[in-house]
């Protein structure tokens, strides 16, 4: 995997214990190569060097993350650790609640908040065993598509600190893609865990909506009908291990899906009867020629690993972003702050404030309107799957932008949407409830990542798993360390071995 002009340097992977992949951290806790404490100090050393050059930490809980390693060292010692996840350090994006640690949200109105319960999903890692490190970033109340807040300022990409690490959870990409830890979870709306995870080059997953249960901790409550919570990891393996820990169902969510926890695999192997449809614009979106020659260099990949590919794709309406996702979306973060004073909003971004003007522009008919839209689109992914057992795409029609930027409103000459326009492959995702997943398939001429999008049928994550653990065999995306892993300068992609 090479950068847009094709060089590819070689230095040497990061030292840290740190940069380790769970798996990794698993077996070598096994040979008792290291102990908790070691990969904690080191995780945590990594975290305070990438905090500084790309602000990705918002709370810290490094003394209780070493308090922890030390109770896991012992039991380890005596033979007593238990769980899957025993002594894998794993960071928390700031809008899923974590008892006892303050929840911001990027928001200054959540000053003072301190949540008395974890969110499900932190229960569960926890029941497994996972140290939790920190906090990381987030956009106020996850509206926008960077992880840049009047809490935390600017969350800079490890690749070039000058460049945005895309959001909203930017933080946990940010430190997976600089060797802080093999696993973060982050929260996906609009495409909040894979646009950040294209950006910085890493592998992230948006669950089935519902399959990861959001309760009793997940704020605000902005877009309730499209917000999904999953893991970001460096390794398609790591992202499946994770999954089966916290998927299930918890009744205490309306949307959490009855279903019965179960293992992923993720065993790498040939694509033969795999049947693949692939977009690359999905009939209405502008997109880079970087992201084009990438798209269609991973296409190639796919059809080597004996998938059969073909140029298909849903029909979705042109409009949909204006008709269907943005009067369900802004009238949904408008709901959520409906109890929130006028001064409380006034310490909010000037934007996010008109984000919320404009949600409560919307009437109720043209919410269930746009419901009724909604339903079409998902009616179109469904005709889809009877054709195909997958589809791909592009992740992001961009690549990194300039950091401090909300996005671009133009690509390869075509106007677009400020917000969301330079994003249009995954919002219509959230609007269906698939599962989706972004995975590193190249760079472009500045050395930025690029990722590819795969999608699949409703609870169908382990086609998923199984199409990126084949790719991934092909292209080992894991080996490509970003500068600021290296402690270097900001540049181009490196290899490590």
């Amino acid at each position: 995997m090479t950068d847009g002009s094709g060089r590819t340097a070689f230095p040497p992977a990061p030292t840290g214990l740190g940069a380790l992949s769970a798996t990794d951290i698993m077996a070598g806790y096994r040979r008792k190569a290291f102990t908790p404490r070691d990969v904690v100090d080191e995780t945590i050393a990594a975290l305070q060097a990438t905090n500084e050059a790309c602000n990705a930490v918002v709370t810290p809980m490094y003394e209780q993350a070493r308090a922890e390693a030390d109770r896991l060292t012992k039991e380890m010692r005596a033979g007593e650790a238990k769980g899957p996840l025993a002594g894998v350090p794993v960071t928390i994006k700031d809008l899923v609640f974590v008892a006892g640690v303050p929840a911001y949200a990027g928001s200054p109105m959540n000053k003072g908040f301190v949540p008395e319960d974890d969110a499900a999903v932190v229960s569960a890692l926890k029941a497994a065993g996972a140290i939790i490190t920190c906090k990381t970033t987030t956009c106020e109340s996850g509206y926008k598509l960077t992880a840049d807040s009047p809490v935390t300022g600017i969350t800079r990409n490890p690749w070039n600190p000058g460049r945005t690490s895309g959001g909203s959870s930017g933080g946990a990409a940010a430190g997976v893609a600089a060797g802080c830890g093999p696993i973060a979870i982050g929260t996906d709306g609009v495409g909040s865990i894979r646009v950040p995870s294209s950006f910085c080059g890493v592998f992230g997953l948006k669950p089935t909506f519902g399959l990861v249960p959001r309760s009793p901790g997940f704020s605000p409550p902005s877009w309730a009908s499209l917000a999904h919570t999953g893991p970001i990891t460096r390794t398609v393996s790591d992202a499946a291990l994770t999954l089966g820990i916290i998927a299930g169902y918890d009744v205490r969510d309306a949307a959490s899906l009855p279903v019965s926890r179960r293992c992923f695999d993720a065993n790498a192997g040939r694509l033969d009867g795999v049947r693949i449809g692939a977009s690359a614009d999905l009939g209405y979106a502008a997109v880079s020629p970087d992201v084009c020659a990438a798209f269609d260099k991973a296409l190639a990949i796919l059809d080597s690993c004996g998938a059969r590919v073909t140029m298909d794709g849903p029909d979705l309406d042109p409009g949909i972003l204006e008709h269907t996702l943005k009067p369900i979306a802004l009238t949904e973060q408008a709901a959520a702050v409906a109890t929130k004073s006028a001064a409380d909003l006034a310490s909010s971004e000037t934007d996010y404030q008109a984000v919320v003007s404009a949600g409560r522009d919307y009437s109720g008919t043209d919410y269930i309107t746009a419901s009724y839209r909604r339903g079409q689109a998902r009616s179109a992914f469904v005709k889809l799957f009877e054709r195909v057992d997958a589809l791909v795409t592009p992740t992001v029609a961009v690549t990194a932008f300039q950091a401090g930027q909300i996005g671009v409103d133009t690509i390869d000459g075509r106007k677009v949407d400020l917000h969301l326009g330079w994003s249009p492959f995954t919002w219509p995702i959230n609007l269906a409830g698939l599962p989706a997943a972004t995975l590193p398939c190249g760079f472009d001429r500045d050395g930025m990542p690029i990722g590819l999008q795969i999608i699949a049928p409703w609870l169908d994550e382990p086609t998923i798993f199984r199409i990126a653990a084949a790719f991934e065999q092909v292209q080992p995306w894991a080996k490509f360390w970003p500068p600021v892993a290296l402690r270097e300068g900001s540049g181009g992609p490196v290899k490590g071995s």
